[in-house]
């Protein structure tokens, strides 16, 4: 047990680290190929935030662990939402501005609808998994004919400054990428072992684990830049980090890991985990929308998000305790 722990913080800081590499080096190549900054912030920047659940649910489904591919996913949604927005907006207010996140808000709540319909009858099937793997791609489709366009955006503004201050030769950022993703695909190997590793010796199911240590951790990439962007000014980046993260995990995460191993669902997915994200997003949308003028998620309902989030935990240990 001591050596899964052990495995589970090791591969956490170096997922953490080797993420960061990778989107770093990602971004800085897309760059040098002439890529727009818009859309280097929407699908690569995207990618590369949920790239680290995107590994650890592959690796889980394959090894037969569906559970911390599921918990993993959503886990992940619910806390981009509350508990790195919640942080966010505490250390300053987060103001929305980009026209292009406006219209992303909508589309991530009937993303978000489209899973709790899916998980009505209890699993996930491969054919489900593949509506949302296509649902993805349409998706991408339209991000990309979006990130084209030549109209300016407080969003592709940041993203571009961003690339300008942490700017590096092709060949360093290739290296990153090539490197981050060989570490990034390693360290997810260690923590999907520990975790289960952790599981069994606890007598909690995959899905605890993967909803609470495994997400968490995947999320830290998120927490880290939100949290940067945000003390920068930079309100769009940090908003974009978590809709983008999250509708790579409800669509391309979720529908990789089921077309990988269809997955079976407890009812307590729906009336909880799928509940609680779908509530959540629901309350992103009203607050970050901005219906009378520009979003603003401010300290009180930061507060909030982050109230959410630690009821929420306490309910998964609870539940644990309990039983």
């Amino acid at each position: 047990m001591t050596l899964a722990f052990v495995a589970v913080i090791f591969g956490l800081m170096l997922l953490v680290w080797s993420a960061d590499r990778f989107v770093e080096g990602s971004a800085s190549t897309a760059r040098h190929f002439g890529m727009p900054p818009l859309l280097i912030g929407m699908v690569i920047v995207g990618f590369g935030t949920s790239a680290p659940e995107m590994v650890v649910s592959a690796i889980s489904s394959l090894q037969g662990n569906p559970g911390i591919a599921l918990g993993n996913a959503y886990g992940s949604n619910i806390a981009n939402i509350a508990l790195v927005l919640g942080l966010t907006a505490l250390i300053s207010p987060i103001a929305v501005h980009s026209q292009v996140l406006r219209k992303e808000l909508p589309i991530l709540m009937g993303v978000t609808l489209l899973a709790a319909w899916q998980l009505w009858d209890g699993d996930l099937s491969r054919t489900d998994a593949l509506v949302l793997l296509g649902v993805f791609t349409g998706l991408m489709a339209w991000t990309i004919w979006q990130g084209m366009q030549k109209k300016s955006d407080a969003f592709g503004g940041e993203v571009e400054q961003e690339m300008e201050e942490r700017a590096m030769p092709l060949r360093r950022a290739v290296f990153w990428l090539a490197t981050g993703l060989v570490l990034l695909i390693a360290s997810s190997r260690l923590l999907v072992w520990g975790a289960v590793e952790i599981a069994h010796g606890l007598g909690v199911s995959d899905l605890i684990i993967g909803l609470t240590i495994v997400a968490v951790g995947t999320s830290l990439p998120e927490i880290a830049s939100s949290i940067i962007a945000t003390r920068k000014g930079e309100h769009d980046i940090a908003l974009g980090n978590v809709i983008g993260s999250n509708l790579f995990n409800t669509l391309a995460v979720v529908g990789i890991a089921g077309v990988i191993h269809p997955l079976e669902v407890g009812p307590e997915v729906l009336s909880r985990d799928i509940f609680v994200m779908a509530i959540l997003t629901g309350a992103l949308f009203f607050i970050g929308y901005g219906f009378r003028g520009p979003g603003r998620i401010n300290r009180y309902e930061g507060i909030a998000l982050l109230t959410c989030y630690v009821g929420y935990t306490i309910y998964l240990v609870y539940g644990v305790i309990a039983s």
